[in-house]
């Protein structure tokens, strides 16, 4: 089965608790959540997933996020509209179990044994190499300030340029420029360990 087909069968089950718990909203509410729900589950799912590697941990992301907005009887101000507001909601949920995997982990990420090494050839070593790196990385995110992850993965993970990271935070497209430059600095020492001597 693949990962497409699992999110799908996941999103659908999802879907029906998140409708259980719209029934029993606030008749206004559920006016105008659902149809940002139909529109945007998928994408904050898939946010939720990048972040957190994990189907289950998604899921509980975007119910987690929904049924913040569930209990809202208006609507947030969408000032760019639905999708920016619910990929850093689905971010912000999704760092938070990051972190706490990261605080409830016994072993550093310096800890980690090195080893890892970029194989040329393709193989399950390659994959799980891949794999390995992943989860160091969105442990790595775990360590960071949670504006700083934010930014990191609003634009790295999600595709959002500068300009629409600077407005969602009410700040410069400079001074987004420098926070993730100095992110990426940050993150590539710590990665640095386990990347084999290859930068």
């Amino acid at each position: 089965m693949t990962l497409g087909v699992v999110v799908m069968d996941e999103d659908r089950r999802e879907e029906e608790r998140v409708e259980a718990a719209l029934a029993e909203t606030h008749p206004d509410t559920t006016r105008w959540l659902e149809p940002v729900y139909r529109e945007h589950a998928t994408s904050v799912l898939r946010t939720a997933y990048r972040v957190t590697g994990s189907v289950d941990d998604a899921e509980d992301v975007l119910q987690t996020v929904f049924l913040r907005l569930a209990r809202r009887e208006v609507p947030p101000e969408f000032t760019h509209g639905p999708l920016p507001y619910l990929r850093r909601a689905a971010t912000n949920a999704a760092l938070d179990i990051v972190q706490s995997r990261r605080l409830r982990s016994s072993s550093p990420l310096t800890a980690v044994p090195d080893g890892i090494v970029v194989d040329r050839a393709p193989g399950p070593e390659r994959v799980q190499a891949g794999r390995e790196l992943r989860d160091r990385l969105r442990d790595a995110l775990g360590g960071l300030s949670r504006r700083h992850a934010e930014m990191f993965v609003l634009r790295y993970f999600e595709g959002f340029d500068n300009v629409e990271i600077a407005r969602q935070y009410d700040t410069s497209a400079s001074t987004v420029a420098v926070t993730l430059h100095r992110v990426r600095s940050r993150l590539a020492d710590l990665m640095a360990p386990h990347m084999g001597g290859i930068q």
